[in-house]
């Protein structure tokens, strides 16, 4: 029997957690066994799963990255512990998924992975393996990475750092992450697929796969009405926004500015917002904290009229999918991954940051009537995005590579 190891910061938890959990499944019902890593974000599922670290360990890490810069060089113990599981585990296909996030030390990692004869997939959900330091670099339009980065402009921003070494961790993974002779890249989006054609990355294959959704959980629900009023929201046509982490670059204020200009008709209800954020919120616009309750998510993008994604940078962009798997049309800002996802029959792209668009976009849809697009937005879900069809791409790559390695 087959192993598969992902190597991943959560598990069934989050976008890239339910990525890594779906893609374990596929291999699962292929006969293989699946092993998948989490240092936090943690929800039971169906793969066998490994710990690595603890809250000291992500803490000292934090710290080391706060104060020396040392992001890829912290976490040296629960690193060479989790290199004794892989030694166990003996994974035909090891699959990197989130490697930044305070939990690893990529220096060893990819030391070991360079030596050991075991095909490696790394599937790139932002832009961080290939910057000196930032995740994405769009809203400042940065293109350092493209020859190499110094004086970064978002230094103290995730990962956050007071002292500038964008410029030798530029060089330190470029020396590391193109040590791998046996490395498969993939990208979630043709956007990123281009982006890493132009990096120090390109040497390596590239391919991209779309993420999928999951039709049997996400799809249209219809007693939704309770949700009214356990989250108090009003009786009228409704505007949903969700995320992980909100930010400025996830649109969190233009969510906030478009509040003055739409139609007291409508509410804005957001998805994943801290207990801070909420309590800032202007009135008229709902906050729901992160909910880990996959039917719950379902039940939101049901009720809602309209999914809202105000982001200036996505490297694929789940919540629309989402929401066309649950009937509900989405309005996306023109930037980086987010017009791959759209077709006119299931949404409007707008310019970046012109709210007048946005609230015209949402009129137009409110006169169409969501009914007016739930077929094609089912259609699109479910025929382009499902997950059965995305993930089992993953499966047939794996079978490639290992028939390459014989």
């Amino acid at each position: 029997m087959k192993n598969l190891l992902q190597i991943g910061i959560e598990v069934n938890s989050g976008s890239t957690g339910r990525i890594a959990e779906q893609i374990g499944i596929v291999a699962l019902n292929n006969g293989w066994q699946s092993y998948i890593t989490f240092a936090r974000g943690f929800n039971p599922g169906k793969s066998n799963t490994i710990k690595i670290g603890n809250k000291v360990n992500i803490y000292a890490h934090v710290l080391q990255t706060r104060l020396w810069g040392n992001h890829l060089k912290a976490s040296t113990q629960a690193t060479k512990r989790l290199i004794r599981e892989i030694s166990l585990i003996k994974p035909d296909i090891i699959q990197l998924h989130q490697l930044h996030g305070y939990y690893l030390n990529l220096e060893v990692l990819f030391n070991y992975l360079a030596n050991i004869h075991i095909p490696v997939v790394w599937t790139l959900h932002d832009c961080w393996a290939f910057t000196g330091h930032c995740a994405y670099f769009s809203l400042l339009n940065c293109n350092k990475w493209q020859s190499e980065c110094f004086d970064c402009p978002q230094i103290h921003k995730y990962p956050k750092s007071y002292v500038d070494k964008s410029k030798e961790n530029f060089y330190l993974k470029e020396k590391l992450f193109n040590s791998l002779p046996n490395l498969t890249i993939v990208t979630v989006s043709d956007w990123l697929n281009g982006l890493v054609k132009q990096s120090f990355l390109k040497k390596h294959h590239v391919q991209t796969i779309q993420n999928g959704v999951d039709i049997t959980k996400f799809y249209p629900h219809k007693d939704t009405d309770y949700l009214r009023k356990k989250y108090s929201i009003p009786n009228k046509t409704l505007v949903m926004g969700v995320g992980t982490i909100w930010s400025e670059s996830k649109g969190l204020y233009d969510y906030i500015k478009l509040r003055d200009l739409l139609d007291q008709n409508v509410s804005i209800v957001l998805v994943g917002l801290t207990k801070k954020q909420i309590d800032k919120l202007p009135q008229g616009i709902i906050g729901i904290e992160r909910t880990e309750s996959i039917d719950e998510l379902a039940q939101l993008y049901s009720l809602a009229d309209i999914v809202l994604s105000l982001s200036y940078q996505e490297a694929f962009g789940l919540t629309p999918i989402e929401g066309f798997a649950c009937e509900t049309p989405t309005i996306v800002y023109n930037n980086t991954a987010l017009p791959e996802l759209i077709t006119s029959k299931v949404g409007i792209i707008t310019e970046t940051g012109n709210l007048k668009q946005v609230n015209d976009a949402i009129m137009e849809i409110i006169k169409k009537g969501k009914n007016q697009y739930s077929t094609s937005c089912i259609a699109r879900a479910s025929k382009v995005f499902d997950i059965n069809v995305k993930y089992q791409q993953y499966f047939a790559l794996y079978e490639k590579l290992l028939a390459q390695k014989v």
